[in-house]
């Protein structure tokens, strides 16, 4: 099972909410999910972004794929910064 972190999209017509969910890459934009791990609001200024970070980390960890906006927006928070050091940090010690 190939499992993305991706955007799915919440709110009324004109006034878009996401959710950042840990889904499988087979199913609809906004079909099943497997896990909730955020939110995004890009109409807030400035935009709200939540982010649960240790649900984040155990998908990157487990080799799941963000999606080209859920890595801007988690660049953004430093949490693929971390992700990415506790990566090197591992094969720095073998």
């Amino acid at each position: 099972m190939a499992v993305k972190l991706r955007l799915t999209r919440m709110g009324a017509k004109k006034a878009p909410r996401y959710r950042i969910v840990a889904a499988d890459s087979r199913f609809a934009r906004d079909g099943r999910i497997i896990e909730v791990v955020g939110s995004f609001n890009p109409t807030t200024e400035p935009e709200t972004v939540t982010v649960d970070e240790e649900k984040v980390m155990k998908w990157l960890n487990c080799g799941a794929q963000p999606s080209d906006t859920v890595r801007n927006i988690l660049s953004r928070q430093g949490i693929m910064k971390k992700f990415n050091d506790a990566k090197n940090a591992g094969k720095e010690k073998k």
